[in-house]
């Protein structure tokens, strides 16, 4: 137990890179919108097409990078014990809008098959809390992922 919390603090402890501390972050991104993927346990064909995009929309980055952070963040996400890995580490850099955006991804996914699960809605509202959202922000990016997504 004293070697884990000491290698989790050596770890924590060295200087992170910008470009290391960037991928993370895309990384914790990743993993919050797999987190609504897999949420209600189907893998649809809309969510699996929109993903990517989201990625790509959302993260600047190109098709091919989203697709390798997609595969990185499914073996991530496995490992994680809860939300609160990756909303700490956005908290910490994301500005409100970048949050905002990510929440709207959330809701977008969570539409893309036509229905909205339940599991979903819960990882998503509480994703909202995790990053200090207020309720507000989560209802008007839930009504604009709903306008924007044919239901």
């Amino acid at each position: 137990m004293i070697a884990k919390l000491r290698r989790f603090i050596q770890s924590h402890a060295q200087a992170v890179s910008p470009e290391d501390k960037a991928h993370q972050l895309k990384l914790a991104a990743a993993s919050m919108l797999l987190e609504v993927v897999f949420a209600d346990e189907t893998l649809a064909a809309e969510e699996i097409a929109l993903l990517p995009k989201l990625l790509t929309e959302t993260l600047s980055m190109t098709n091919d990078d989203a697709n390798a952070l997609i595969d990185e963040a499914k073996s991530v996400q496995g490992n994680a014990t809860s939300l609160f890995e990756f909303t700490s580490a956005i908290n910490d850099e994301f500005s409100l809008e970048q949050k905002q955006q990510l929440l709207l991804a959330m809701w977008q996914l969570a539409y893309a098959d036509g229905q909205l699960s339940q599991y979903e809605d819960q990882i998503i509202r509480r994703t909202a809390d995790l990053l200090h959202l207020k309720h507000s922000e989560l209802i008007q990016m839930r009504n604009l992922a709903i306008k924007t997504t044919q239901i």
